[in-house]
């Protein structure tokens, strides 16, 4: 369809072709896709999306590809839910979910890069694709490849939660588990896609894999009636989610979908793996690696690729990045429960607890309106949650036993 010009470095601005290449071979920056913005402008239209399927598809012109979707048909379009309850609990005017905790087929916001990366790797005529992942990225390669018909090997620190295991496992992938942390697992990784020619969604296909992020700016901009939220909480562990979503937002400027754009994009990260939002409070440029030890396993990345277009990003907006402990992320998660009736993964406990902490020191005001991402279902976590809820009520199989019950909790009938 002609929309992508090209590749381009970050760093030197060296131009490339669109090829199975992640970096640049004269500076080694990481490279980007390049679009045709003026000729995207008379063809993307808002009736034009709102005329097209509810799927992450329905913003083809802004994604990567060359020809028709063939990957991902019914992922995207995730819900944005007014968080009313948890606005009320939080002190705050306006405050939503971004809920991609219900992403189809597996419940995280990796469909949406799995499902422009494998359509491109389709288009470059791979037979076979893998990737490096800390569990939500195994499953979502293990499942669309399945479909798809690739061959698959999926690379995983082998200290993942056993449930995220089984989670791929069921797909028949062939899953390698690696003694060493994901920073160890992405260098192995980075060896075998130079020797083997297979499409690494997140190394060799990176530049194309990672525009698919976009389409959760896309949606929320859409879904709040075609304009920007004065906020926007962001998990990170590469901190690429964060660069791309600020990207979707410009790229909605860029070609008159979007009138005005004055949104500031917050960080969120665990204390036990925090380079992102220690770089930033420390005022550095550059982000010193990390050895993970967190709950949050999904954004447990020490030593994060594109931590530092992350910070670039917060700073260009006037936001900021914060990080929590274990256990603010489980309080987070049960916050969240308790009040919206969203279950997500730690990672989405992350993003809460951090939200809760930019609020109460007045980083996020409170008479502005926030989007939250909440990037993975709870039930990919559950291990996290053991012995740290409350514990349910044992009765005998008799009406007294279960109105001493009432009785205990205080029930009013009234």
């Amino acid at each position: 369809m002609g929309y992508v010009r090209g590749l381009k470095c970050r760093e030197c601005g060296r131009e490339y072709p669109i090829d199975p290449i992640y970096v640049c071979e004269f500076c080694f920056g990481p490279l980007e896709v390049v679009y045709d913005y003026k000729k995207i402008k008379r063809k993307l239209t808002r009736k034009n999306i709102e005329k097209r399927e509810k799927n992450l598809w329905r913003y083809r012109e802004l994604l990567p590809i060359d020809g028709e979707p063939q990957v991902g048909l019914k992922s995207g379009y995730t819900p944005l839910i007014k968080a009313d309850n948890l606005a009320k609990e939080l002190g705050v005017s306006e405050l939503y979910i971004k809920d991609d905790t219900v992403a189809h087929p597996t419940l995280s916001f990796k469909d949406r890069v799995v499902a422009v990366a494998l359509t491109k790797a389709k288009e470059f005529g791979f037979d076979t694709v893998a990737c490096a992942s800390t569990g939500n990225l195994a499953h979502s390669v293990s499942a669309h490849g399945a479909k798809a018909g690739f061959q698959r090997f999926v690379f995983i620190p082998a200290t993942l939660e056993p449930s995220k295991i089984v989670a791929s496992l069921v797909y028949e992938p062939n899953l390698v588990a690696v003694d060493g942390n994901y920073d160890e697992v992405n260098r192995l990784c980075s060896e075998i896609a130079n020797k083997y020619k297979w499409a690494f969604v997140n190394i060799n296909i990176r530049p194309f894999y990672a525009e698919g992020s976009k389409t959760q700016g896309f949606e929320i901009i859409e879904q709040l009636g075609w304009k920007a939220p004065d906020n926007v909480v962001v998990p990170c562990a590469s901190g690429s989610l964060l660069t791309k979503v600020w990207k979707s937002f410009k790229e909605f400027k860029e070609i008159g979908l979007l009138k005005s754009l004055d949104t500031k994009v917050y960080g969120a990260q665990a204390s036990g793996c925090s380079p992102i939002s220690t770089a930033l409070k420390q005022g550095a440029d550059v982000i010193r690696p990390v050895k993970p030890s967190t709950i949050a396993k999904s954004l447990a990345i020490g030593n994060p690729a594109d931590g530092f277009y992350a910070i670039q990003a917060i700073r260009d907006t006037g936001g900021y990045a914060e990080d929590v402990t274990d256990e603010e992320i489980v309080e987070g998660i049960k916050l969240l429960a308790r009040t919206e009736g969203v279950f997500a993964e730690t990672a989405g406990g992350v993003t809460l607890a951090c939200t809760k902490k930019l609020i109460e020191t007045g980083k996020i005001p409170r008479d502005e309106s926030t989007v939250m991402c909440i990037t993975g279902n709870g039930l990919k976590t559950q291990e996290a949650l053991v012995g740290r809820t409350a514990s349910p009520h044992h009765i005998k199989p008799n009406l007294a036993s279960f109105e001493e019950i009432l009785s205990k909790i205080g029930y009013d009938r009234s």
